[in-house]
């Protein structure tokens, strides 16, 4: 009977995030459709005819993993960190954390809206993509799983950003100085092959990095990473964001005043 009750608790939780951003769709879907649209048009399909080839494919069909994992990226952090942190502001947040829900389900509800704001806009710009290229897809169940576990990993960063933040430009500080260098230096427009010794190892510090290389590797069958280490990386971020954002939260953090 305990379980069912936190089941139904997760998919209330998780019910209303997928209503709080469909039903503004205009504001959370289409936009970030839009902006990679021009990307594939602009740096893809105008610029990437000069560029020619890129780590042995065409250099739209190089950039199209990249563009439509920084979607998911970017949406599922989006996501969480303003929908948690409205909560706080609104101070509803409260009616949840009395409630008889454990911590764990109140985190993975909020982290499984963000997850799945993040596929929804990652599928409509894999639709975008065959207008500019045809693609196919080398490994299924890969290319299923690490954009699954990358939607995890961000959606959890967005919610330690919405615990420690005070105030609306607190949301958008990291995206902008954080999150937004480590996807353009992440290997999205460009093999890594292409540094200096010393700029593939600094790479290699970017978590992005492995997201998006196993990404492509999963589309492409290419990849500058050791796809196992990279797996394994993806597997180890989001352990640990889950443990720090479930601790956090268990402490009140950013929550009591």
């Amino acid at each position: 009977m305990f379980a069912n009750h936190k089941f139904v608790a997760f998919e209330t939780i998780l019910i209303k995030e997928i209503r709080r951003f469909s039903r503004i769709w205009m504001q959370t879907l289409v936009p970030p459709a839009i902006t990679i649209g021009l990307y594939y048009l602009i740096f893809g399909n105008l610029i990437g005819r000069r560029i020619g080839e890129m780590g042995g494919y065409n250099y739209i069909d190089f950039i199209v993993p990249g563009l439509i994992m920084m979607a998911v990226i970017q949406n599922s952090y989006a996501n969480v960190s303003s929908s948690f942190f409205s909560n706080k502001f609104q101070r509803c947040v409260e009616e949840i954390l009395v409630s008889p829900v454990p911590n764990f389900i109140i985190l993975l509800g909020f982290v499984a809206g963000g997850m799945a704001r993040g596929l929804a806009v990652g599928i409509m710009v894999t639709m975008m993509s065959f207008i500019f290229t045809s693609l196919s897809i080398e490994h299924p169940l890969l290319t299923i799983l690490v954009v699954l576990l990358t939607a995890m990993v961000f959606s959890l960063a967005g919610f330690i950003n919405a615990l420690f933040a005070n105030t609306f430009d607190d949301i958008s500080i990291i995206p902008t100085f954080v999150l937004t260098p480590l996807i353009y230096l992440g290997g999205v427009f460009y093999s890594i092959e292409l540094l200096p010794t010393a700029g593939q190892w600094i790479s290699a510090l970017n978590p992005v990095l492995y997201m998006v290389n196993t990404f492509r590797y999963g589309i492409l069958g290419s990849s500058d990473v050791n796809i196992y280490w990279a797996v394994f990386m993806l597997l180890l971020f989001g352990s640990v964001l889950y443990a720090v954002a479930l601790i956090l939260l268990r402490r009140g953090t950013g929550l009591r005043h």
